[in-house]
């Protein structure tokens, strides 16, 4: 299990970077995310997920704004069937019912707002080797970005048709800077360790889950790892029932140099392709 950092401490920030580094994972305790506008988003969008209106957002290819159905959501890379999932992707600029979108919205630039306090978190206590090899510092890599994306997944109760091997969400990792994910309704996620081995990740509210994703890990010469994690299949009553999830991607501008090899405009395409959404 991973030790919480208390976000309100004085050394926060500091343990907060020393986690990122040694596994690519933090928790976060006395956040200011606040639980009672994370349960009714939850319940909302379980709402969405209920109905069949569902169908009228169908994504963008283009854009990857909107619904994704279980029948086109992605398959992790290396996995040969897809996750047994279904999520909506909300950009500010993208579609959005109209009965969830200022909640929806107000969540986003609160969470938004988190995350890049974070990355200057990562900033400061990076070394000096690292940064000055940076295109341009990490908490200008978002400004002005409109590719930070909120992703509320719904993963359904088991129906006993499962696509063989299939899980809820196969090992991967990230692709993006950060992602911040407050507890999901059910338990299930996990991280691996450096020793192969998988770690359980509170599921209590109380808890916020940081991980460093791929362009973070690009940007800072694989400095901060991009650990996989997965969301394995429930067992018992809890194969009966929904579990949502809601976490947030911050994203850099496409035309950000993250490496000699990649933009992070690049970096999305090419993962896109490899999950099969693009």
């Amino acid at each position: 299990m991973l030790e919480a950092i208390d976000y309100t401490s004085d050394n926060a920030a500091q343990e907060f970077a020393r986690s990122l580094k040694e596994i690519g994972f933090a928790v976060l305790k006395n956040h200011p995310l606040e639980k009672a506008q994370v349960t009714h988003l939850y319940q909302q969008w379980q709402g969405f997920y209920s109905s069949e209106t569902k169908f009228d957002y169908a994504f963008n290819k283009d854009r990857q704004d909107g619904f994704f159905s279980t029948e086109k959501a992605e398959t992790a890379k290396g996995a040969s069937v897809k996750d047994i999932k279904e999520y909506f992707h909300f950009y500010p600029w993208g579609q959005c019912p109209e009965n969830l979108k200022a909640d929806t919205l107000t969540y986003y630039q609160q969470a938004n707002q988190l995350a890049c306090t974070l990355l200057t978190w990562v900033e400061q206590y990076t070394p000096a080797h690292i940064t000055e090899k940076l295109s341009e510092p990490l908490s200008n890599m978002i400004v002005d970005s409109d590719m930070t994306m909120l992703r509320i997944l719904h993963y359904p109760p088991f129906a006993g048709t499962e696509a063989k091997g299939a899980i809820r969400a196969a090992a991967h990792e990230d692709i993006n800077l950060l992602t911040i994910l407050p507890a999901a309704t059910q338990s299930g996620l996990q991280v691996k360790d450096k020793n192969g081995h998988w770690l359980d990740v509170p599921a209590e509210f109380g808890y916020l889950i940081i991980n460093t994703g791929d362009m973070l890990q690009e940007a800072c010469e694989h400095y901060y790892p991009s650990t996989t994690h997965r969301v394995v299949n429930p067992t018992g009553e809890a194969t009966t029932q929904s579990r949502i999830s809601m976490p947030l991607f911050l994203h850099a501008r496409p035309d950000v140099v993250l490496s000699e090899r990649y933009t992070a405009g690049s970096y999305l395409k090419q993962r896109l392709k490899e999950l099969g959404v693009e």
